[in-house]
């Protein structure tokens, strides 16, 4: 399938269907063509935290689906002031850093699998790169699917997929103006428009931001620009168009990690705001992101209607940085010198492009084969990715250390031409039958067919590789609904995930490994107590193949990764005045079957055994519009390398907030205001094992005021 063909049919079925508009309208008195079905944006009749559509295909009630889904609201953000993915995710204990470095791209694990930057992010059900801050002003809800997603997504990271849904335009006029300040200099404007034009068939929702950002982190600073735009056009009652366009641009300095110590242990008396890329020759990272996405959806009948959706997203990066890496005094081994020195490398590539275009066309309906009655899905999809990358630059140009930074001077060397260096085409055909077969018994049935034809060309060995796979990924759930409020499931399924690529560190550098598949078993229990909260238990086992650095200096695919693990969650009201979010997951992650006794039996590194986070938020009755929260974050020890020589301690933070709804000259506003890591602990965050591993301290306390004026 031609992605640029569907994009185009789907214009000119919008385009002919506008024309058709009016001989449509001029049959209304014949109850024939009354009696068609509608497609318009309407809200379900569960809250918007208790739906999602990541989960299938299709926006479906959290309670009836047989998966491990989280779903964060617009509230949720706009509550707790969150203005990045980082911040998102610490609502989900499930949800680790993975070598998430302050101003560069946010990087993530779920169930202890580090998420693809280029296919474990989605935009409104399609994919698109996380390479780097995927804005939030025009996202109405962030949805995660964790867990195995190979029927709903095809090639992923085995730990699950994030969705980012769009705001779409509003029936009512909106317009919304957000600023905010944190203490170390962090400025922050957004507007929020939306509505519907003279003409309703036709609706806007505009969202612009700035932000001055000064990070915990000393020079860690930069700037972002963003805007874009939704637009609906309801071209009849069975059609409706939707566009939407966003462009975002990022200067930051990133802040690369710590290492351990020639001797073996941690750094100590280290501050969370020290920079160890504090060169003068360092500029900010400089990113330039954009994405048009569309969608067409055509109801032929009250039961049956067909969507098409597109998206071309388009990525620009100048990197660089004064990255710091072993100690060549004390030998070539990835630590610091024991006294905190450590090599400075100037580390530049310039010109790196990505212009992924993804593509879906789906049809869906409902019918009976005698007593039984079907839900039943059918599509296909292409993704197309092409990047260029040109050959970097990456030489040791002195010594520094952690505590005394040095100057160095640069490497004269430059940076070489860009050119070609990935061309994928990942094809594929999906099938999903959701069967009653009784009135509280449900069945899940669905295949996806990839098939994936991959170009690489490796810079630094000046070799291309080709290859092709196939891959057949089945899916099945069972679902028990014995009550209204109550439902259990059981799920099988599989997954195909691209090779992780070897660091510029090993023999084989930038090589990616061939496809792996991976297996899941679930079962869960969801429970609306009440028609505000949910609570939810899930018990899972995932398999997959082992990917690390061998003996050699190879990177490896070789023997197996089981994470079997434990989530726990509750969200939602527990009260007309308290509103609780909670989250609890205990995982066990093992290694076997490498043949190296310092491997095998050992845990995942830089995932917890067990991390616990809960937020509460209470409405003070006797202050009306005032209402106070509060968080707590607990993380157990994480293992810091794959053979568990050094463990990072456990952590507990604790954040406080406060919100007061108004009015300010006749204007509806809310205040804000927030204290996070409230009694200034220092933590290791992230202690990511790539890259001959890294460490990352947490924030430390950060003052942050902001307020939202609804005009």
């Amino acid at each position: 399938m031609s992605t640029p063909n569907l994009s185009v049919s789907v214009l000119t079925l919008a385009i002919l269907h506008a024309f058709a508009a009016p001989a449509l309208a001029s049959d209304a008195a014949d109850p024939q063509a009354q009696s068609m079905a509608e497609v318009v944006v309407t809200a379900s009749k569960a809250p918007a935290a208790k739906r999602a559509s990541v989960g299938g295909f299709s926006d479906a009630p959290l309670l009836q689906t047989p998966a491990s889904v989280t779903v964060i609201s617009q509230k949720d953000m706009q509550d707790l002031q969150i203005r990045n993915l980082s911040d998102a995710v610490k609502l989900d204990t499930s949800i680790n850093d993975a070598y998430n470095a302050v101003g560069y791209a946010e990087q993530f694990s779920i169930r202890g699998f580090k998420l693809d930057n280029n296919s474990s992010y989605r935009k409104d059900g399609v994919a698109i790169p996380g390479d780097t801050q995927i804005p939030l002003e025009n996202k109405e809800r962030i949805e995660v699917l964790k867990g195995l997603a190979g029927l709903q997504a095809g090639v992923a990271a085995p730990g699950g997929v994030i969705d980012f849904i769009v705001k779409r335009p509003t029936a009512a006029p909106l317009r919304t103006v957000t600023v905010e300040t944190r203490e170390r200099g962090t400025l922050y404007g957004a507007v929020d428009l939306g509505g519907r034009l003279e003409d309703t068939r036709f609706g806007y929702r505009i969202n612009v931001a700035a932000e001055r950002l000064r990070s915990y982190i000393k020079g860690a600073d930069g700037n972002r620009k963003f805007i874009s735009g939704a637009f609906d056009w309801q071209i009849s009652p069975q059609a409706l168009l939707q566009i939407d366009a966003d462009y975002q641009d990022k200067a930051q300095v990133t802040a690369p990690g710590f290492q351990l110590l020639s001797n073996g242990s941690l750094p100590a008396n280290v501050s969370a705001d020290a920079m160890l890329n504090k060169q003068p020759w360092t500029h900010p990272v400089e990113t330039v992101t954009s994405n048009l996405g569309l969608r067409f959806q055509y109801a032929f009948n009250d039961d049956w209607h067909a969507t098409l959706s597109a998206n071309q997203h388009s990525f620009k990066r100048d990197d660089y940085t004064a990255y710091p890496y072993g100690c060549s005094p004390e030998g070539w081994m990835p630590v610091f010198c024991s006294n905190g020195d450590f090599s400075v490398w100037d580390f530049r590539s310039l010109g790196e492009t990505k212009k992924p275009l993804s593509a879906q066309a789906m049809i869906q309906g409902k019918f009976a084969t005698g007593s039984l009655r079907h839900e039943f899905t059918a599509g296909v999809s292409t993704f197309r990715r092409k990047d260029r990358a040109g050959l970097y630059v990456y030489k040791e140009v002195g010594i520094s250390n952690i505590y005394r930074p040095v100057i160095v001077a640069p490497s004269p060397a430059s940076t070489g031409p860009v050119r070609l260096v990935r061309d994928d085409k990942e094809n594929a055909v999906f099938v999903q039958d959701i069967v009653s077969l009784a009135p509280n018994w449900k069945l899940h049935g669905g295949l996806r067919h990839i098939n994936v034809d991959g170009y690489q060309y490796v810079l630094k060995a000046d070799t291309e590789i080709r290859a092709k796979h196939d891959f057949l990924l089945p899916n099945v759930a069972l679902v028990y609904t014995p009550l209204d409020n109550l439902s259990v499931y059981a799920a099988y399924s599989q997954g195909m995930e691209h090779g992780g690529t070897a660091s510029i560190y090993e023999k084989n550098a930038n090589v990616e490994l061939t496809p792996s598949r991976s297996k899941q078993v679930e079962l869960g229990v969801k429970m609306d107590v009440t028609p505000d909260l949910m609570l939810a238990a899930s018990l899972f086992q995932i398999r997959k193949g082992l990917e690390y650095v061998n003996a050699e200096n190879y990177f490896v695919r070789n023997g197996q990764a089981q994470h079997r693990g434990l989530e726990l969650s509750a969200q939602g009201k527990a009260s007309s005045s308290l509103s609780l979010g909670a989250s609890v997951t205990a995982l066990n992650s093992q290694q076997s079957g490498t043949g190296n006794a310092d491997l095998d039996g050992k845990r995942v590194p830089n995932v917890p055994a067990f991390k616990a986070a809960v937020h509460a938020d209470y409405a003070v009755q006797q202050v009306a519009g005032l209402s106070v929260n509060g968080s707590w974050e607990y993380a157990g020890k994480k293992a810091f390398e794959y053979s568990n020589t050094t463990f990072v301690p456990s952590y507990n933070v604790f954040n406080l907030g406060a919100a007061y709804a108004t009015r300010i000259a006749g204007t509806r506003a809310v205040l804000r205001a927030a204290v996070n890591n409230v009694a200034d602990k220092f933590y290791w965050r992230d202690v990511t094992p790539e890259s001959d591993g890294y460490l990352y301290p947490g924030a430390s306390r950060t003052f942050k005021v902001s307020a939202q004026f609804d005009f």
